[in-house]
């Protein structure tokens, strides 16, 4: 029966116009997101919740920007601010990007390896992240486009583990939504820095760079679809469909977000437990406190999304590249027609799997991840907005009044984080 009903919503034809937006979404709540967020609820309890709400329009509102900017144009967001700016820009942010891809790569990949070693109760963490690596790489190189992103979409659902985590435990949702509207925060260090991390980890670079390249790469898959600057007869639906799955696709990830707040305030926060520096340390400290129904949901999980986000990291590393140097891309091409972009994949994948083994300490490698993101955030954002005004990227289809605001607002919000970040180091 749950096979027939996950069949039939496979086949219901808004999900399948939904896509690059609700894959970026599902892939921002990647392992080394459930470790912030876990330590958001232990450490916060339900006080941090606010912060998923006030980031949800403005990740809606950027990742529009990116959306919008590839399928108008029909190039990725580096091929385009190199068509606009100087080139030495883009290496730079290029360069950071795949830095901070890398390191979060390596994270995300143990985080994995950790879990499956919980579950079984025997073996080696950094095996099982080999094994990880080499798989996530395997489906990258050798699935034809279609057939992986089918795969994407399945994984999302791995997600809803953690909000059947939340209804299996007892939950007080009346003062849930009082402190959502009305959270008791006290501005210290600690909580000013966890807040940047919420937002750094809600708010992040990649997202931009995968969104906008999967827009290109629809193009490029579906039959008589052109970019909108060529063929404007298709930009209502288009521009519809993308501002649907966006939303949809980014609600999903702040509300599941939400959901491991919860789950961690009301099982971990309530017994004591404050310190979480990972997300399987997480899982592991629920089982005692919340049953093995909560630890299995979220061991699962985070293999699930581990799955989901170490290919978006990869992709999205080997699209700015790629781009940045007018090499041929894409996911529907054979390895031997796009040679550079499967092998920056792979270099990303297994760079992230050789830095498991390296004695370099994860939760240090996550902080430096999250800065870095954090960092280049704020001026690709800001490249962005201007290529979304540019008429001779974008045509007529430049942002409007209300887009312009929101994405402006967005930018602000994140300036203030970096700010507040370099404050409280």
């Amino acid at each position: 029966m749950p096979l027939k009903f996950f069949r039939r919503l496979t086949d219901n034809a808004t999900l399948k116009s939904l896509g690059p937006g609700l894959i970026t979404g599902a892939a921002d709540d990647d392992p080394s997101g459930i470790a912030t967020y876990s330590q958001a609820g232990a450490q916060f309890g339900f006080n941090t919740l606010w912060t998923l709400v006030l980031t949800y329009p403005f990740m809606v509102g950027i990742q529009l920007v990116s959306a919008r900017i590839g399928r108008v144009t029909g190039r990725g967001l580096a091929a385009n601010i190199r068509r606009a700016y100087s080139p030495w820009l883009l290496y730079i942010i290029v360069a950071l990007l795949l830095v901070a891809n890398v390191i979060n790569i390596a994270a995300d990949i143990a985080a994995m390896g950790e879990a499956v070693r919980l579950l079984t109760g025997t073996g080696s963490g950094h095996l099982y992240a080999l094994a990880f690596g080499l798989l996530c790489l395997s489906l990258q190189v050798f699935l034809p486009y279609a057939s992986y992103v089918r795969y994407l979409k399945w994984l999302t659902l791995g997600l809803l583990s953690y909000v059947a985590t939340a209804f299996a435990v007892h939950m007080p949702w009346t003062e849930v939504l009082a402190r959502t509207v009305w959270p008791h925060f006290t501005f210290t260090k600690e909580s000013v820095a966890l807040v940047v991390a919420v937002f750094g980890t809600t708010i992040s670079p990649y997202l931009f760079f995968w969104q906008a390249s999967q827009e290109v790469e629809e193009i490029r898959n579906a039959p008589h679809t052109r970019a909108l600057r060529t063929r404007p007869h298709d930009a209502v639906a288009q521009l519809r469909r993308i501002k649907a799955d966006t939303f949809i696709g980014m609600g999903f990830s702040n509300l599941v977000a939400f959901f491991i707040v919860l789950t961690t305030a009301v099982t971990l926060g309530a017994h004591g437990i404050t310190d979480i520096t990972s997300s399987s340390q997480a899982a592991e400290a629920l089982r005692p406190v919340a049953g093995e129904f909560a630890f299995l949901a979220f061991a699962l999980g985070i293999i699930g999304t581990g799955m989901l986000a170490v290919p978006v990291l990869a992709g999205s590393a080997a699209y700015a590249v790629t781009e940045s140097f007018r090499w041929r891309n894409g996911m529907d091409l054979k390895v031997v027609e796009a040679r550079e972009f499967y092998a920056i994949i792979a270099l990303a994948t297994l760079g992230g799997v050789l830095l498991d083994f390296a004695p370099i300490d994860p939760i240090a490698a996550l902080v430096l991840s999250a800065q870095i993101n954090g960092v280049i955030a704020v001026p690709i954002m800001v490249v962005m907005m201007m290529l979304a005004h540019n008429r001779k990227i974008m045509g007529k289809y430049t942002l409007s009044t209300r887009h312009t605001l929101l994405g402006w607002c967005g930018i602000a919000i994140m300036l203030v984080a970096v700010v507040a970040m370099f404050l409280t180091l």
